[in-house]
């Protein structure tokens, strides 16, 4: 994340948006994975305990293809999903700055996270995890989705438009949570290293969104169990899809796909804000060039 407050928001949104594609896409097969170990079990077809085993049989059974189905939604939702999150996590943490210092407190920039994690929620990340999770579901067993497409009309269509905000509160919880941890960790990160002149470089950058990531995936992994089974392609509500985790598998059933997420989030969170950075290096003066 850029500390340096002359970020128009522009380029924050752009720039935002093409780490959240970067990301989505590099990282997918292991959200795939995650999203598989959480839903529910088919009758005689128990889904491996080892999220790595998923992947492992996914691409002996199914192909390479099959492990990145439903990615394109994941991928427009994450275009979305962070341009609206660093936009807004920029332009909030600006307001909550010490006017002297210009810096933000730990608790600060944890608050700033979380609601720019409820307006990525309620914009961007809900319907498109919705479209993701329903597609990895279906091809599982009914197969009635062809195509991101096609599955948005069956779900109008079944349910209206409220049935791209199946899981609502789940994803809300999850991204006001995740948001908070992994802005507010990695700004933390980066305002302890400018008090002890440490370098901002990739390695530290992709470090420090390792550790913001590590962090996120611990702290809501209960979040993100519950919004996937609520997500499926029947869908479910949040009071079903917390009752169905217990009886499956009891509180532990909470941290299902945790090894699988923490896979990927260490990775994606390293990613996500280094390529954050490059973009912005990148677009920050093609902007001020062609507006100047």
């Amino acid at each position: 994340m850029s500390h340096d407050p002359r970020t128009p928001p522009l380029v924050s949104l752009l720039a935002g948006g093409a780490a959240g594609a970067i990301e989505g896409f590099s990282t997918y097969p292991f959200e795939f994975a995650k999203t598989r170990v959480q839903l529910r079990e088919k009758k005689g077809q128990p889904t491996p305990r080892n999220p790595f085993k998923v992947v492992g049989q996914v691409y002996t059974e199914e192909g390479l293809r099959a492990l990145y189905k439903g990615c394109s939604a994941l991928v427009i939702g994450s275009v979305a999903k962070d341009g609206i999150r660093f936009l807004s996590f920029d332009t909030i943490k600006e307001n909550f700055k010490d006017a002297e210092t210009g810096t933000l407190t730990p608790l600060r920039n944890l608050t700033a996270g979380m609601a720019s994690g409820v307006v990525a929620s309620i914009f961007a990340v809900t319907p498109t995890e919705r479209v993701k999770t329903a597609l990895i579901d279906d091809a599982r067993n009914d197969k009635r989705f062809t195509s991101n497409l096609q599955a948005i009309k069956l779900i109008l269509k079944e349910d209206g438009f409220l049935g791209l905000y199946r899981g609502f509160a789940g994803t809300t919880l999850k991204q006001a949570g995740a948001t908070a941890m992994r802005m507010g960790t990695y700004n933390i990160l980066k305002d302890y290293e400018k008090t002890r002149d440490i370098a901002q470089t990739t390695l530290t950058n992709f470090v420090n969104g390792s550790i913001a990531g590590t962090i996120t995936t611990l702290t809501t992994q209960p979040f993100d169990t519950i919004k996937t089974r609520c997500q499926s392609a029947k869908g479910a509500s949040t009071v079903e899809a917390f009752n169905s985790v217990i009886a499956d598998y009891g509180v532990r059933g909470f941290w299902k796909g945790t090894t699988m997420r923490l896979g990927r989030t260490v990775f994606s969170g390293g990613i996500l804000f280094t390529a954050y950075e490059w973009m912005v290096a990148i677009i920050n003066p093609i902007y001020k060039r062609e507006v100047i």
